[in-house]
């Protein structure tokens, strides 16, 4: 569905937006992270190839108070537009509020608002579908256990923070997975828990599972991240990778770096960088009165040893 600007709106925004120079405000819930930090430089380096279009991108520490400030200051500062990655999906109510209040069009990246369905004319949303990541995610999973001869199969799961919708969506489509009957193992989850997508608290995770002693045949992450610190863990304590399989979401660099390594077997690029230029693309459409659908999608793509020579360069 396509959301069209009224005439008015459209003429208020151009004529705010300096003839010579268009300026967009950036919130990133964690410079720290290696997805978001390939996220935040794709918008900015996509905006150093645009004439007369700024960006000033702040760091929220993962605080939704100092996001909320952030977005607030945006506005006062008479930002063209803002584009929020947000540090608590289920918090953003409030953000679309101030910048609705101030008619600043604002875009939502990477992480999916709460209040998606309810996003003002002048509002979007720009992301990878989560239904796709960890659908195609465990499918390759199960067909590698399959291949193995691993049915029934034992796994572990690592979720994602779970105030995060990707995180729900990403361990939903595992379920999902297995109850469609899209998987021909039978997969016996042995324990989810969260590792707040952190490579260091999946370690731990990791550890301690592995000192119950019961044997398991994969694990489904929500991430790489995590599912590198898992790899660590397995490794420290002298297990064979060659007698795992582990999957994760994102296909970033180390991630690739560990899959070629032998260690890694599945991942999904999530187009960050393809994300941040879609988010700054559907801001300056949206601050200049253009239409912009809601929602727009880059696709997910699945990786396997097999093709990561596609990927070595896009995360």
């Amino acid at each position: 569905m396509k959301k069209t600007l009224i005439a008015a709106t459209a003429f208020a925004s151009l004529m705010g937006t300096s003839a010579m120079a268009e300026t967009v405000g950036v919130s990133m819930a964690l410079f720290d992270d290696n997805f978001l930090t390939v996220l935040r430089n794709g918008i900015d380096e996509y905006a150093g190839t645009l004439d007369g279009v700024d960006v000033q991108i702040e760091d929220a520490q993962n605080d939704v108070a100092k996001q909320l400030d952030q977005i607030n200051n945006f506005v006062a500062s008479g930002v063209d537009a803002i584009i929020v990655n947000p540090v608590d999906t289920s918090a953003t109510e409030a953000m679309t509020a101030a910048a609705a209040s101030a008619n600043v069009p604002l875009v939502y990246v990477n992480r999916q608002p709460i209040n998606i369905d309810t996003l003002p004319d002048n509002q979007a949303f720009v992301a990878s579908n989560e239904v796709d990541s960890g659908t195609l995610e465990t499918i390759e999973i199960c067909r590698l256990l399959e291949e193995q001869g691993k049915n029934p199969a034992n796994i572990y799961i690592m979720m994602g923070e779970l105030s995060n919708q990707a995180a729900v969506q990403r361990t939903a489509d595992i379920h999902d997975v297995m109850e469609a009957g899209k998987c021909a193992v039978e997969m016996n989850i042995l324990d989810e828990q969260t590792a707040n997508w952190s490579r260091d608290e999946a370690q731990d995770l990791m550890t301690n599972w592995l000192s119950t002693g019961e044997p398991f045949d994969a694990l489904i992450a929500n991430n790489d991240e995590m599912a590198i610190g898992a790899i660590q863990a397995m490794k420290a304590n002298g297990m064979s990778m060659d007698d795992v399989v582990v999957g994760g979401i994102d296909a970033t660099q180390d991630a690739l770096a560990a899959m070629a390594a032998g260690d890694l077997d599945v991942t999904v690029l999530q187009n960050a960088a393809g994300q941040g230029q879609g988010a700054l693309d559907a801001a300056l459409k949206l601050a200049r009165g253009e239409d912009v659908d809601q929602k727009v999608w880059v696709p997910f793509e699945l990786v396997t040893p097999a093709n990561i020579d596609d990927y070595t360069s896009k995360n």
